[in-house]
């Protein structure tokens, strides 16, 4: 006799319902379904199952609300008005369950709550909610702070593991991974809902050590390490992943698992690049941490040159300045090539004196200052050096701006150059990694050309720290033993291309967004993109900074390490447990994870 499929689902979902949280894995395939369910559908979990998880997790199921949701219905509440005021403040936005860093992506993806949270405390509470997901085939995410570009935290009828009250942040004298017999050496650990400004104070402030992470503050630890992650000063560290010792994860199983470079060695490997998200839910990582350098620097200032030729030379001459006197450990992050003829220089450096800063640039700066008939300072170029201890020091750092709500952490604060980042909707979104070769004499006339082609469209930014070219010996042999695509250690910068408006969240009062513009923007994003592409055709991208609708993902973010990663997600989730947008095995998935394809 056949069943009838709602039959058939509603006994499966009663069976499901009474399942111990920690039950054997759920394979989608051998259950012979074709879809995770939905709010409405037979198999979605009753209330009493809810209930059942809801005090596993010590009460900490709760469900979960757009930020601005109550703007639609009480304008005039306490709440919206709380909302309002704070939108602006990316630490803010971290800390509510629906928020996101950015308020979507033109044509890709709008903000849209889970259906619940677990506000986890600790591993188990984790294990339970990963439990609770797999044995009723639900569509899970993942998120500490929201800060993806991509929106891989973001799905609506979802179940949401939330981490960013596991915050804790302890610094190790002398660390040993378990299982390891290496010699200890300084570390430090955070549980997966830290920001970088958590580990900077502990580690910088306190501790007068370094620790590299993010350049911004507010991102999380979890996410930024798992991409592989950049800093300021990657040149002279390497990036993220490469000072990672050891994480503490919950599998797609429920288990909880140690892997470092001896325990899980695989898992390990894939979890330094792979990408968040996907193999798991990490919830410590331990971090190397290294001397701190007695110094930081920067040098910033704007040009604007009166002519198209004047601004020819004047790319083609910060390149060869770049390849002579910056492509070295020491400096790191940004200048901006104009649409507009301006050329702004926002770029930082460790290790080197005061006097070593200004001399440095002094020789930029005086072929600048000669030709004022071609160039203009629209603001003034300058350099310097300070006392390291106090790069993240809040209350005597005027670059940054405090957070001061009530309750606070007292260092947490966000530099002024990230505000406008902070609820942006993205219009377009493009990044490629640009090789070395091209810095090479005989090459620097086709790299400038590209440039000043590309500049036409859209400004171009070169991140100068996210590529590892040019970077400390140890930092590139570190970087080659991530999972991330090797392209990286041969690139001197990755290059963005993208643009933007003011946040428009849904329900935050007059959002809309410009359609014309936005359109608009992201055709000249690509063909920007598409001049420098001419020269770099296979140079490769990193996935926590990239295009949303990049055909060539794979191999853009993981080059050759793909084929490997790709098999140690199905040794550790099967059944396809973790999926994010263009992450590992992601393939199998339609574009919003619900339906499997492959």
């Amino acid at each position: 006799m056949r069943m009838h499929r709602r039959t058939l689902l509603k006994s499966m979902a009663a069976a499901l319902a009474l399942q111990p949280l920690a039950a054997a894995p759920f394979s989608v395939k051998a259950a012979g379904l074709a879809a995770r369910i939905r709010p409405g559908d037979p198999a979605w979990p009753g209330q009493a199952a809810w209930a059942k998880l809801k005090d596993v997790v010590g009460g900490n199921l709760i469900e979960v609300q757009a930020p601005f949701a109550t703007c639609t219905t009480d304008a005039k509440g306490p709440v919206c008005a709380d909302a309002l005021k704070n939108m602006r403040n990316p630490f803010w936005v971290g800390d509510q369950p629906g928020g996101t860093q950015v308020s979507g992506w033109y044509d890709a993806w709008t903000p849209a709550p889970s259906i619940y949270a677990i506000k986890a405390r600790n591993a188990a509470d984790i294990a339970a909610g990963v439990n609770f997901a797999r044995t009723n085939n639900m569509r899970l995410v993942v998120k500490g702070t929201g800060h993806s570009y991509l929106g891989t935290s973001n799905a609506p009828d979802s179940l949401l593991v939330w981490t960013r009250g596991m915050n804790t942040v302890t610094v190790h004298d002398a660390f040993v991974p378990i299982g390891s017999s290496d010699a200890p050496v300084p570390a430090v650990s955070a549980e997966a809902g830290a920001v970088w400004i958590d580990l900077y104070h502990a580690v910088t402030l306190e501790a007068g050590r370094y620790v590299q992470g993010g350049g911004c503050t507010d991102v999380g630890v979890a996410g930024l390490v798992q991409g592989g992650g950049f800093g300021s000063f990657s040149k002279g560290f390497g990036t993220g992943a490469a000072s990672l010792l050891e994480v503490e994860i919950v599998t797609a199983d429920g288990e909880v698992r140690i892997a470092n470079a001896s325990s899980n060695p695989d898992l390990f490997w894939a979890l330094k690049g792979g990408g968040g998200g996907t193999f798991g839910i990490v919830t410590r990582f331990t971090l190397r941490t290294h001397e701190l350098p007695k110094y930081f620097g920067y040098a910033g200032g704007k040009v604007k040159a009166q002519s198209d030729a004047a601004f020819e030379r004047l790319i083609a001459q910060f390149l060869g300045f770049y390849r002579d006197n910056l492509f070295n450990p020491h400096w790191g992050e940004q200048v901006h090539f104009g649409s507009d003829n301006v050329f702004e220089i926002s770029m930082v450096s460790q290790g080197l004196g005061p006097d070593e800063v200004k001399a440095v640039w002094q020789k930029f700066f005086d072929w600048v200052n000669a030709a004022p008939q071609d160039y203009t300072i629209e603001d003034r170029l300058h350099a310097g050096a300070w006392d390291s201890k106090g790069w993240w020091d809040i209350a005597n750092n005027p670059s940054m701006i405090p957070d001061k709500r009530p309750g606070a952490p007292s260092w947490h604060g966000w530099w002024q150059g990230d505000q406008e980042q902070v609820g942006v909707i993205l219009h377009g979104y493009e990044s490629l990694w640009l090789p070395q070769s091209l810095l090479q004499p005989e090459q620097r006339k086709t790299l400038a050309d590209a440039i000043f082609a590309a500049s036409r469209f859209k400004q171009v930014q070169f991140h100068l720290n996210k590529g590892i070219a040019g970077a400390a010996p140890e930092a590139v042999a570190a970087t080659l033993q991530t999972s991330m695509n090797p392209a990286v250690t041969d690139a001197f910068t990755l290059v963005i291309i993208a643009d933007g408006e003011a946040p428009a969240y849904p329900g935050l009062p007059g959002a809309a967004v410009n359609l014309k513009a936005a359109k608009e923007d992201a055709h000249k994003i690509d063909l920007a993109a598409a001049e420098l592409r001419k020269i770099a055709p296979k140079g490769g991208c990193y996935l926590n900074e990239s295009n949303y609708f990049n055909p060539n993902w794979r191999e853009d973010y993981w080059g050759a390490n793909y084929p490997r990663l790709r098999a140690i997600k199905k040794t550790y989730d099967p059944a396809g447990l973790f999926f994010v947008h263009h992450g590992v095995g992601s393939e199998e998935w339609s574009a919003d994870g619900f339906t499997r394809v492959g």
